[in-house]
Order: C-alpha cells, then structure tokens, then sequence
C-alpha cells in the first residue's frame, strides 16, 4: 500500500535529518522496513489496522522463513520504532507495540583472531607489499592494504570510518587521527609508528603510480584517486590476506574482526574499560563490557585445553 511506504518514508527521513542516523543504519532499517511493509500488503494491512495479535503473527512469520534471533529482534525494534513516531506525530492512531515486552535474546561473542594470528596476518600483508617485481601497480595496492590493516588494528575504528579518513588526515609526524564516528561524533586515536610507516609507503607508491595526482581520501583507488576505496574491496583483501596468511575460519575474516583483535587485545594487556569505550566510540559501556567476556571465554578455553589435569578431569566426569 502507497500509505504504508509514505508514512514509512517519513520516519526514515527523521532518523536521517533529526537524529543524524549513518547511512549504513538507514539501508539497514530500509530493508527491514521493507521486509515489515511487504508482509503488511500480503495481508492488506494499513499501519493503522496493525495490532498486538498482527505483530505476534509478523514474528512468527518470520521465525517460520528461518531468520536468526538476531534479525527478528532486531526487525521488531525498526516495527516498534516506526509506529512509536507515527503517533509521536500524530499519525497513527495506535502503537500495536506498546504493550509488548521486550524479546530476550543471547549475545552472540564476536570472532577474535589471537595475537599470532594478527600478526600472521600482517606478516603476509607486508611481504607482499615489499616485492617489486610485481609491478608499480599491484605493489602500491598491497601497501595500501598493509596501510590499511595496520590503521584499523592500531587504532581500532570501524572500516566506515577508515574508509572516509581524508587524505591530509595522516600529515608526516601525525600521531593521533581525527575520526568522525556514528552520529556524526568526532574522537582522537592514537597511531603506532608501524602504521605511519605503512600510510606513508603507500601514499608514496600511489603518488607514483598516478604522477603525482592528488586524492581527497586517504584510502582510495590506485586507478583513480577521485574514489574511495569500497567496503567490498577491502573486505575482499583482507579474505584474500587470511588465505595467504594460512588462517583458520578465512571466510569469518573482515574489516571489523581487526577492531575486536585491537579492542581484545588492549583490554586482555590491561587496558581500562572506560579508555576502551572512548578509543572505539561506543556510546555506553555495556557494548565494551562484550570484550571482558571475551577475556573469560578465552580463559576457559585456555584451561580446558592447556591445564593439565582437564583430561583426567574429563574422565572423572564421564566414569
């Protein structure tokens, strides 16, 4: 029904304009909001006509289709969101949701690579960058991908934020970069001298692959300077990097997994929590709070497999 997306529109634009939502949180809820919306034409349903017992029934639609908890939790909170603002805007006559308790669902632990592996990881990066028989070309897009790895584990920003760091954002002697994060918040990061090392190699190799042209962006085409590198690209170099690098799991290997190693890593080396919730911009506590469970599950992990008496531990169990 064109009333169901008008109205659904609407709330899309104030997540945008009034409460600067990214442009990734609004593909995000769109699709969701497609998915709500489709359902509601199957069953020729205006938002207005939309009780409890029809959202009941859109839940179970959809744990029907086999989407994981996360997802439905997560399009529940969009249904909830959309008919909240409709009557804040008095544009809706009732909010089927208000009425409905929250769904519980486990938190699911983030893949961490280890120590080792990172630095496997980093390792391949490097050796491919340093050969120069591969060709002005393909060298300088491996050191930007070295640049590129290093930044994010370094500093531990998402790949968004890596992603629009403008070019002048790494200047020679810079120690600290400026992001600018989710809802348009800016925060200071530190940099290592492993990683300014790598973005100047890089800058140095683009400039002369491209003759000197200049780039608005820090991470960009080889080809053309004018585009930002893609979060497609990068997520396809760093598989490619995983295989190379011999890893485990390469399929579960992206952009964002370097963020949980940084953010694992300085915690499991004595970083405080508060520190690690201003390096990685979340808004509250709780979300940092998910590495110090990390910590815990990998010290189990480490006493199962490395404690000595956990084998006869696991005969007394079985007799």
């Amino acid at each position: 029904m064109r009333a169901n997306r008008r109205l659904a529109q609407l709330w899309l634009d104030a997540l945008a304009t009034e409460l600067g939502a990214s442009a990734g949180t609004i593909e995000t809820y769109t699709d969701d909001l497609n998915c709500y919306l489709a359902w509601l034409d199957a069953n020729g349903l205006g938002l207005d006509d939309v009780g409890l017992e029809q959202v009941r029934d859109y839940i179970a639609a959809l744990d029907q289709r086999g989407y994981a908890g996360s997802t439905i939790a997560r399009r529940i909170t969009v249904v909830r969101g959309l008919h909240r603002f409709l009557i804040v805007e008095d544009l809706g006559s009732n909010d089927p949701t208000s009425t409905m308790s929250a769904m519980k669902q486990s938190r699911k632990l983030p893949f961490v690579l280890s120590i080792d592996q990172t630095e496997a990881l980093l390792e391949t990066a490097h050796k491919l960058a340093a050969d120069p028989s591969v060709g002005l070309y393909r060298q300088a897009g491996y050191a930007r991908r070295v640049a590129l790895f290093e930044t994010l584990y370094a500093s531990g920003m998402r790949i968004s934020e890596a992603l629009s760091l403008p070019s002048d954002a790494a200047r020679p002697g810079t120690r600290m970069l400026l992001i600018r994060g989710k809802g348009n918040k800016q925060r200071l990061v530190p940099l290592h001298g492993q990683a300014i090392k790598a973005i100047a190699q890089w800058q140095k190799l683009a400039t002369a692959y491209s003759g000197g042209a200049p780039s608005p962006w820090l991470f960009h085409s080889v080809r053309n300077g004018t585009k930002a590198l893609t979060r497609q690209a990068a997520l396809l170099e760093i598989k490619e990097a995983a295989v190379a690098a011999g890893l485990t799991n390469p399929e579960r290997v992206s952009p964002h997994v370097l963020r949980h190693a940084f953010a694992t890593h300085m915690h499991a080396g004595g970083t405080d929590l508060r520190v690690l919730q201003e390096l990685l911009g979340h808004a509250g506590i709780e979300t940092t709070q998910i590495y110090t469970h990390l910590d815990t599950s990998r010290l189990h992990q480490m006493v199962r497999d490395l404690h000595p008496l956990s084998e006869q531990q696991d005969e007394r169990t079985t007799d």
